[in-house]
């Protein structure tokens, strides 16, 4: 008996032991791209090397190296009281970031310049703008920001521009006195975006901005950071129809970690346990909200991991996409660093291999995998770029 126990648990190990090791040659041979990360925005005034481990950043180098990440699109974020200049800043720290480790991190603008990067085994940098406020409303800007390497340009973050108008205020009821979606000089930005090779990011848009938009652009557009409305219905996260009208476009939805968006009723929870420690809470205020929300979450995880999403959830709202508009429509765009929490297990993006393992659990082929970790957003990239 004592020696058939030690047999079916050795033959058990073994299986456990290939299983894993299956996970990794599949996570490993992917080329894994994240299409949203706004570690720029707190590095510029820190500055922290992102080439060394930052316990405080879901994103550094080390901890990309560790979790397989191939090419990351740096968010270059202010919010509405911030314009171009800010742009500028943080486009110019990357580069900084660029000269000082040219071993180990390399400009891209394009797909082909991508896959040559990775193919180097370094980390593929992308410029994507968030925000369409930060163009002041200029046309020459624009331009400039598209030859400093902007691939993508989110037409708006959460505030609506004089030519734009946001998901947060469509939904919100705020624009009671102006007309919704694109303006004319509206349309002559995403025309030119189109012109230039830029991709159309329409994360953030209200619904008519994006039906505008969609309907104008000529090539496929990107969502860089959304989930599903079906699933959870806040005002952030997309309806049915606006992803089959991003499948008939020919465009890529990147799906977004934030609890808040992945997990129905999750910010009525959150609040709660705000609340739950608001004296404490108060106490770390003296930091800045997000990183004393993250300094609650740590002191107090077990609580929190009550109100936590799974790997699962998030797994749903990339179903959900596949089961209307195909496999070759969906990507990643976590968020990390942009927002507070993540599923369990997501903490950062050395997580990213737990990932895979779920999805090839939910019967994700290796080359659905390899799809949604980078190839659809590479198609959509040639596509707009010519190469």
């Amino acid at each position: 008996m004592k020696k058939q126990t030690i047999f079916i648990a050795t033959a058990l190990f073994l299986t456990v032991s290939t299983y894993a090791q299956n996970v990794n040659k599949i996570h490993k041979k992917a080329i894994l791209i994240d299409t949203h990360d706004d570690v720029l925005s707190q590095q510029i005034n820190s500055g922290y090397d992102l080439a060394k481990e930052q316990p405080e950043y879901d994103f550094d180098l080390v901890k990309a190296k560790r979790g397989g990440l191939d090419a990351q699109v740096f968010s270059i974020w202010c919010d509405e009281k911030g314009d171009y200049s800010n742009a500028i800043r943080e486009i110019d720290s990357l580069y900084a970031l660029l000269k000082r480790h040219p071993d180990k991190i390399a400009l891209a603008t394009t797909a082909e310049d991508l896959r040559k990067i990775v193919a180097q085994n370094k980390l593929a940098a992308l410029i994507g703008v968030e925000g369409g406020h930060m163009i002041n409303d200029d046309l020459a800007k624009l331009d400039e920001l598209a030859k400093r390497g902007m691939i993508y340009l989110t037409l708006t973050w959460n505030n609506s521009t004089a030519w734009a108008t946001s998901a947060v205020d469509e939904r919100g009821g705020k624009l009671k006195d102006r007309a919704l979606g694109l303006n004319e000089f509206g349309k002559k930005i995403v025309k030119r975006l189109n012109e230039l090779g830029v991709m159309v990011d329409l994360s953030h848009v209200g619904e008519q901005t994006f039906y505008d938009a969609i309907k104008l652009s000529t090539k496929p557009v990107i969502l860089s950071h959304s989930c599903v409305h079906a699933i959870n219905p806040v005002p952030r996260n997309i309806t049915d129809e606006q992803i089959l009208a991003v499948g008939k476009n020919g465009g890529v939805i990147s799906v977004n970690f934030y609890n808040g968006f992945v997990m129905p009723n999750h910010e009525e929870y959150f609040k709660t346990f705000l609340d739950k420690y608001k004296d404490e809470y108060r106490a770390l205020r003296t930091q800045n909200s997000a990183t004393a929300k993250k300094e609650l979450m740590k002191r107090h995880s077990d609580e929190f991991a009550k109100i936590q999403p799974s790997i699962d959830l998030l797994v749903d709202h990339i179903d959900h996409i596949v089961k209307l508009i195909g496999i070759d429509h969906v990507g990643i765009g976590a968020d990390y660093d942009g927002a507070t929490s993540y599923p369990k297990g997501l903490n950062n993006v050395a997580d990213y291999p737990k990932l895979t393992e779920v999805l090839l659990k939910r019967g994700y082929t290796e080359k659905d995998i390899h799809k949604i970790y980078g190839e659809n957003f590479l198609r959509v990239l040639k596509a707009n770029k010519g190469k």
